[in-house]
């Protein structure tokens, strides 16, 4: 066992790799297994830390509160750059799930989030810190406040809609059952991306949502104080237009919108349809664009170059406008205009 453990898990923890010989068709428990390292000179003891100085207790109820970070970390090790793991823990009963993303963005925040409700359900609330993925800054939101305005992320949005509350931590200390579940997927994650040679995050997201999420809740998930569910069913919810960045433009009056610096020529759903108000700019996570107008998509065609403004002749335009007065102005360069009083017009002189 312990020449396997030199070939095979040589970083491992005592408990960890217990399991995985154990999978190996070598049994015998961690705790033994953590005599046999240290009498080996294997494994070195650690050293205990010291209690937080508050405690709080769990939430009762299962959805009643989820708590959400991004852990910035060498998932890869060597073999690929840092990346981030989005990682939601349930603090009632430790139920985690996460998302391997590059960073931690609106875009990874959102995808995980719409994976745990497809799961679970949508929970009462969400344990966030301050970052401005998830909340507005404080001077931004004091201004607001001033105007009488509420203002959102993109993902304080989408949870607004979904009736999700968003409660934002003032330290790392205060949402310890994430923090302290980034260490398990620190200790555990890396060493099983390691063994299945996995180096993309693609792959990684694979290998988190086939079974591994799972294995981590059969072993570290507690029973909650109460069986009742607080997560609400997600029916009669689109959570594609609700989980995209959201936009207001103005429409021109030929119905033309600017967004990301391109111009989209929209259809009406009537001919000779005046546009009225704004239409809504949806950009979807799967990269669709959806201009919703009256809550209905209208159509659109990407124009290939900003369209140029009309030209219009002033002289014809005031011609016209003259004429149709009944009078007749003479343009700037008429021959009449050269008259002077006592020498007559320019071809009499």
């Amino acid at each position: 066992m312990l020449a396997r453990y030199q070939e095979r898990y040589p970083d491992f923890g005592p408990t960890l790799a217990a399991e995985k010989l154990a999978l190996d068709g070598q049994v015998v428990d961690h705790e033994t297994l953590r005599g046999w390292l240290l009498k080996a000179g294997l494994w070195q003891k650690r050293r205990k830390r010291g209690k937080h100085r508050s405690w709080r207790e769990r939430r009762a109820h299962f959805g009643e509160l989820v708590q959400l970070d991004g852990s910035h970390h060498k998932w890869f090790e060597e073999r690929a750059p840092k990346a981030c793991l989005m990682n939601m823990v349930d603090d009632a009963q430790g139920t985690t799930l996460s998302w391997l993303a590059e960073e931690e963005t609106i875009f990874a925040a959102m995808k995980l989030l719409w994976q745990w409700i497809e799961r679970y359900g949508i929970p009462q609330s969400l344990y966030t810190d301050k970052n401005n993925v998830y909340v507005i800054d404080e001077k931004t939101r004091e201004k607001a406040a001033d105007s009488g305005e509420e203002v959102f992320t993109q993902f304080g949005r989408a949870c607004r809609q979904l009736g999700i509350t968003i409660i934002t931590a003032h330290s790392p200390e205060a949402k310890g059952r994430v923090e302290r579940n980034h260490g398990i997927y620190q200790d555990r994650l890396v060493k099983e991306l390691r063994l299945a040679q996995i180096d993309t995050i693609e792959a990684g997201n694979q290998f988190l949502q086939h079974d591994y999420c799972d294995q981590l809740n059969k072993k570290f998930a507690v029973a909650p104080r109460s069986e009742v569910d607080f997560h609400r069913s997600a029916t009669g919810y689109d959570l594609a237009s609700i989980f995209c960045i959201e936009e207001e433009r103005t429409v021109s009056v030929d119905w033309m919108v600017r967004f990301e610096n391109q111009f989209y020529q929209l259809q009406p759903l009537r001919k000779a349809q005046a546009p009225k108000g704004k239409v809504l700019v949806r950009r979807y996570l799967n990269g669709a664009l959806h201009f919703c107008y009256a809550d209905r998509d209208l159509a659109y065609t990407l124009l290939p170059e900003r369209p140029k403004r009309k030209t219009v002749d002033k002289r014809r335009t005031q011609k016209r406008s003259s004429t149709s007065m009944g009078q007749y102005v003479p343009p700037a360069d008429h021959q009449w205009r050269g008259f002077r009083f006592g020498k007559g017009p320019p071809w009499a002189r």
